[in-house]
């Protein structure tokens, strides 16, 4: 290979690995990107961060500076796809100790094969060619090893997706930490000059060949079962937060179930004294007491103003919570709807149906609260259907929202609470029943839909 084309294959091959390794970070950063579409130009700023960083700033600083380097102008990139500043930050040091564990298995597999299978030696103008052919497929076999560990550990990291706290990123990162450092170790190690022969680690030290990719396997692994644990343990949390939810919202149907059935009691009573109001009206018009009679129907009239009729659904527990929310919905000029017929079934938990009504119902009178007046409306319906029960729940909205991977809806402006806040429970809720969840939003629309199954 020739004095010219020598340094140019160096620097294709480099500018190959910078594209190649910035590639490979948007890739690990796009499923982490706020918002649903354009999720490729919204992880450019992060592709591009790292070539300048590769390029322009590679050369110029030590080498145990460039991580450091890229994590400073990386960490705003992220900022500008829509990544929390905590999540970037770990998602950085996931991704570079994974580049690292990569390289050193490779590394020990490339000696290893050199070893074992030495070449023949060569004329001076071909060990140029051979050595670029070599470094070439180092670095293809170093992408593919890093594309499948860091898709591994992608997958795992949209399992149970969460922002990580200062603790969190404490606790996850130390492991991916001491994995950047230790790469950094051996390769400060890799090279030793010695009576002018150059020495690598693994001939000095042989059995370095097997301890440096284990110990590379062991920090990888780390990374994902910490991780793993990590959302076991929120997992739980959100589960016992959830079942103390619903504790509650059970406890508060059965208070306002009581009162309901104290109200039902007054009415059977009044209907019971009907007959002897109606006598007493009789006699007081036949006395000619009309100013009486006046105060009679008045004190009748507000005894009777609180038992207005409500929809009646075929159970009391849905009663209660269908009713209350029309109420509510009443007090906020929301037109109300509901075509729900409790199913006839035993294989459903009355408590289980009205934890579901009370969620989605309440979020959707969020929702309606900022929708403009004249505009506001809920549809209810519950049929069921077979061995199913179909109950669906429409209301509109008014801010920007999109639907993230997992289904569930998100609002895209920062600093607002999410539409949805009871849907994570309401989706346990329904998989007690073997059912599904699905969620659409046409124009300014939004619609859950239930399948439930009854229990046997």
């Amino acid at each position: 290979m020739g004095e010219v084309a020598l340094p140019l294959s160096v620097r294709l091959l480099d500018g190959a690995a910078g594209f190649s390794y910035a590639a490979c970070l948007a890739l690990f950063f796009r499923p982490f990107v706020r918002g649903r579409g354009k999720r490729w130009k919204k992880a450019a700023p992060v592709f591009f961060s790292y070539l300048f960083c590769w390029f322009c700033c590679g050369s110029l600083l030590p080498q145990a500076f460039s991580i450091p380097l890229m994590a400073l102008f990386i960490l705003p990139a992220g900022d500008m796809a829509g990544i929390e500043r905590t999540s970037a930050l770990l998602l950085l040091l996931f991704y570079f100790c994974t580049k690292i564990c990569a390289g050193l298995t490779v590394g020990s597999l490339y000696s290893v094969l050199d070893s074992c299978f030495p070449l023949e030696a060569v004329p001076p103008e071909m060990a140029g060619l051979r050595s670029g052919v070599a470094v070439a497929l180092l670095l293809l076999v170093h992408l593919l090893l890093l594309g499948a560990l860091l898709n591994l550990l992608k997958r795992q990291l949209l399992k149970r997706w969460f922002v990580p706290d200062r603790r969190e990123l404490c606790y996850l990162g130390i492991l991916p930490l001491a994995g950047i450092l230790f790469g950094r170790m051996v390769a400060g190690l890799l090279f030793e000059e010695k009576d002018g022969v150059l020495l690598l680690l693994y001939e000095r030290h042989p059995g370095f060949l097997l301890l440096v990719p284990l110990l590379a396997a062991l920090f990888y692994l780390g990374m994902l079962f910490a991780t793993a644990f990590e959302q076991g343990m929120l997992r739980l949390r959100e589960e016992r937060e959830a079942a103390f939810v619903q504790r509650q919202q059970a406890q508060a149907i059965r208070g306002r179930l009581e009162e309901w059935e104290r109200t039902n009691t007054d009415i059977r009573q009044l209907r019971h004294d009907l007959r002897g109001h109606l006598n007493n009206l009789r006699g007081l018009a036949q006395g000619g007491h009309y100013q009486e009679i006046d105060a009679y129907i008045a004190r009748m009239d507000a005894q009777l103003s609180g038992y207005e009729p409500g929809i009646q659904t075929g159970n009391a527990v849905t009663d209660v919570v269908i009713n209350d929310k029309r109420q509510q919905a009443a007090q906020l000029q929301i037109d109300f709807k509901a075509d729900f017929c409790y199913p006839s079934s035993k294989g459903y938990d009355a408590f289980d149906i009205g934890v579901i009504l009370h969620n989605l119902l309440q979020n959707a009178l969020e929702a309606c609260e900022g929708v403009e007046a004249g505009q506001r409306y809920i549809v209810l319906t519950g049929r069921q259907k077979g061995a199913f029960f179909l109950l669906e729940v429409k209301n509109p909205f008014a801010r920007e929202a999109a639907l993230e991977e997992d289904g569930l809806p998100a609002t895209i402006k920062r600093g607002e609470e999410p539409h949805g806040l009871g849907l994570p429970g309401v989706r346990r809720t329904a998989e007690k029943y073997a059912g599904e969840m699905e969620i659409t939003m046409q124009g300014q629309e939004f619609c859950i839909t239930l399948l439930l199954q009854e229990k046997e």
